[in-house]
């Protein structure tokens, strides 16, 4: 055994014998490492190695819950239909709201108007010259006590004109007296009798015959037009023919004759207004 015999040199056979017993070794170690790990974790009352997760065995419950639940499902509104609480059927409510008739009718928000308006403009009349006239707007009539500001002369301009140059004696003779705002606010002007002053003289000698001051009737001392940005208002001013008196002096009542007539129209601070027409016999 020490000195082992065969053909090769000794050294080769101890070095085989080595080799052996490190094979040997090498496997009694597995095999001891493989006893003692396959049974740590079978035995009764073994503890798990540090770090290792074991399994709860029972899971206790929370207290109940004591407040109200949701019974609904879950998601956004209602799509079934039916008329609900604080549901929007059809078509959107809010506060916002109008009628449109060929135009916008109701109030106008953010300006303090209210009134009537529509795609023509809203209309309104009132009685000047003591029954002798009346006149109409349009533009979105305002309330008494506006806060829409006044229009200056700078960013509106006046302009007037007979709705016809010749009248029949059946045909009542009306004024257009035109605003144009060229500003980019909205602002008022007030066509009232006694802000709004249309005058009618003969031109031949120059003879007063009719003014919407002369003698207004009561409870019509204003009469506010909104105009509104980069747009036009027309105020329309309409004469019966008849002929009145300063401070409803007489003569008055009496028909105007045929003729030619100038009309004019003055609004404190801008330029008076004039033109021409014709009341013919036939």
């Amino acid at each position: 055994m020490r000195n082992p015999v065969g053909p090769l040199p000794s050294s080769i056979y101890w070095r085989r014998r080595v080799v052996a017993l490190c094979l040997l070794a090498l496997v009694a170690l597995l095999v001891f490492w493989a006893v003692n790990s396959g049974g740590s974790g079978g035995g009764k009352g073994a503890q798990a190695p540090t770090g290792s997760h074991t399994p709860v065995t029972t899971i206790t419950a929370g207290p109940a819950p004591t407040g109200s639940h949701i019974s609904g499902r879950p998601g956004g509104r209602d799509t079934s239909g039916g008329d609900s609480d604080g549901s929007t059927s059809g078509s959107s409510a809010g506060t916002t709201s109008g009628a449109t008739d060929g135009g916008s009718a109701g109030t106008t928000q953010g300006g303090d108007t209210a009134g009537a308006n529509s795609a023509a403009g809203a209309s309104g009349s009132t009685d000047s010259g003591g029954g002798n006239g009346s006149s109409s707007g349009s533009g979105g009539q305002l309330p008494a006590g506006s806060t829409l500001p006044d229009c200056a002369p700078g960013s509106v301009q006046l302009s007037l004109r007979s709705v016809s140059n010749s009248y029949a004696p059946d045909e009542n003779p009306a004024f257009e007296l035109r605003a144009t705002n060229s500003g980019a606010v909205a602002c008022k002007i007030d066509f009232g009798p006694a802000k709004a002053v249309f005058t009618i003289t003969a031109a031949s000698g120059n003879t007063h015959t009719w003014a919407s001051d002369d003698c207004p009737a009561p409870g019509h001392g204003s009469y506010l037009l909104q105009v509104p940005a980069h747009s036009t208002t027309t105020y329309t001013q309409h004469w019966n023919d008849k002929i009145s008196s300063p401070r409803c002096a007489t003569p008055k009542g009496q028909t105007a004759g045929p003729g030619t007539y100038l009309v004019s129209a003055q609004l404190p601070g801008y330029a008076a207004k004039q033109v021409s027409f014709v009341l013919s016999a036939d």
